[in-house]
């Protein structure tokens, strides 16, 4: 059945303070990780670390979300609209935020943290990545609200008319008008696939899913991040065929899209790292000691 899209972005409004859901979306994935990474903390999947120290980790992995995604998307996606003014790299409220960009920034503060802790990079980001796809899940139901990135036009009944899809023709044509053009079925030829959902299905559930089943016992260093890495460039690279190209602009073959460019890293990186795990050491848990009682004699 097609749908046609009216969702209110704005989930609350306190006067002139407006809670979008896109935020909301962002404090669901922040909160799951942090609900998470508790859990595989107290089972010791990250030796030596309390929850102290996760709560340092989630902290700069969060800053590292934030910066790199917004960042990365003004380099990756907007490039010359920020040279021509990099304050723009300041109105978060304007939307834009990239994954590729928001990664590396995580990968930074991973990386940080470990050198703090003395501890290997790949111990952290093996422990970190089954705490990110229901993030990215979450993100993508975000983006569907807010009726962005949207997929090509579809033949099939599944497809989502956004009032923000249609052709310049349909400009200034009030919400009202066209809920009742869609009433007649005049809109039906621009509906779109929802690839918002497709990717909250794959990068989110399916993604969240075999990593956490995979990680539930201990295996081999790098085999969770390069399944993490695989994972997401393949369903990435496979979504962006019917997914409209950022901008409207294929880099190659009419198909070839930024996004998919992007991907290609994090498919081979995704190998390799499978590759090194097959002769790489098991990171064995190590339950936290709890603190003596008061009054105890050793």
């Amino acid at each position: 059945m097609i749908y046609f899209h009216d969702i209110d972005p704005i989930a609350l409004s306190l006067g002139p303070v407006k809670v979008h859901w896109y935020g909301i979306m962002y404090l669901l994935g922040f909160t799951a990780a942090w609900w998470l990474g508790r859990k595989r903390i107290a089972a010791g999947r990250l030796p030596g670390v309390d929850g102290n120290g996760f709560s340092d980790l989630l902290f700069y992995a969060m800053l590292g979300v934030v910066v790199g995604g917004r960042v990365g998307y003004m380099l990756f996606y907007a490039t010359a609209d920020f040279l021509h003014n990099p304050l723009l790299l300041f109105k978060v409220w304007d939307g834009g935020m990239s994954f590729h960009g928001g990664l590396l920034g995580v990968l930074f503060a991973c990386w940080y943290w470990s050198r703090k802790h003395r501890l290997h990079l790949f111990d952290t980001l093996d422990f970190m990545s089954p705490l990110v796809p229901l993030g990215l899940g979450f993100g993508r139901l975000g983006n569907f609200i807010g009726a962005e990135l949207w997929g090509k036009y579809t033949d099939g009944t599944w497809g989502v008319v956004f009032p923000s899809g249609l052709p310049a023709a349909f400009n200034g044509v009030d919400m009202d008008t066209l809920r009742t053009q869609f009433a007649s079925g005049a809109l039906n030829p621009y509906a779109r696939h929802p690839s918002q959902l497709y990717e909250a299905l794959l990068e989110g559930l399916v993604m969240f899913a075999v990593l956490w089943a995979v990680s539930a016992k201990p295996r081999q260093r790098y085999l969770i991040s390069g399944l993490f890495a695989l994972m997401y460039g393949v369903f990435r690279f496979a979504v962006e065929f019917v997914r409209m190209p950022d901008n409207g602009v294929y880099l190659a073959f009419d198909w070839f899209t930024r996004g998919q460019l992007l991907s290609l890293p994090l498919v081979a990186l995704g190998v390799v790292l499978l590759v090194l795990s097959r002769r790489a050491p098991v990171l064995q848990p190590v339950l936290p000691v709890a603190p003596a009682a008061a009054g105890s004699k050793a």
